[in-house]
């Protein structure tokens, strides 16, 4: 049974959500936090995830990091060399989905040149009526940029594990090449 470790980078412009999506998924769904106080750095949060039909698990350090540019020097050097990247935006705000290009480019700048597994995710789909972010086009984006793509309602605690469940079965895959890769190098 392997136990890998993936380090996770959650980014996204402030109150779309992100902690929120960390904080119930690595609680299990136990509670929704109606009142956040905003991140104002970087907030570690680590849960273990089976990887189905195999023995093996990655355990996800998951950086949840505060939306602000004013805390973007601190998250440099707390970004440095991530596995996996989750970008989240609110489907209500054109603005936070406009933004998450300049989030990605941040998050890849970090990546040295590795191709990292990635998803979008689409946040606060409860909000149904006063949404401006179509999901054909954040589809699209996501696709366009090399990510998966997932929408979720925190709130009502929809779908707020699927981008940690991709996250980590990409990662799981990407392990599982580079083994075979070395097998065939001995």
């Amino acid at each position: 049974m392997a136990k890998l470790a993936a380090k996770c980078l959650l980014a996204g412009d402030p109150a779309v959500g992100k902690s929120a999506l960390a904080q119930m998924f690595c609680n299990d769904g136990s509670h929704f936090q109606k009142n956040y106080t905003m991140t104002t750095g970087v907030e570690l949060l680590v849960k273990n995830i089976a990887i189905p039909e195999t023995n093996n698990s990655v355990e996800l350090f998951i950086f949840d990091s505060a939306g602000k540019e004013l805390f973007s020097e601190v998250l440099e050097k707390l970004w440095e060399q991530p596995n996996v990247l989750c970008i989240v935006y609110d489907m209500t705000s054109e603005q936070s989905f406009n933004n998450c290009a300049k989030w990605l480019e941040k998050l890849r700048a970090q990546a040295l040149g590795r191709n990292l597994p990635g998803v979008l995710v689409g946040n606060k789909t409860d909000l149904i009526g006063r949404r401006v972010v179509e999901q054909k086009q954040a589809q699209e984006w996501a696709q366009n940029h090399g990510l998966e793509y997932c929408e979720t309602s925190v709130k009502e605690m929809e779908n707020f594990e699927a981008p940690f469940h991709i996250l980590a079965n990409s990662f799981h895959r990407l392990y599982q090449e580079k083994r075979g890769e070395t097998a065939k190098q001995k």
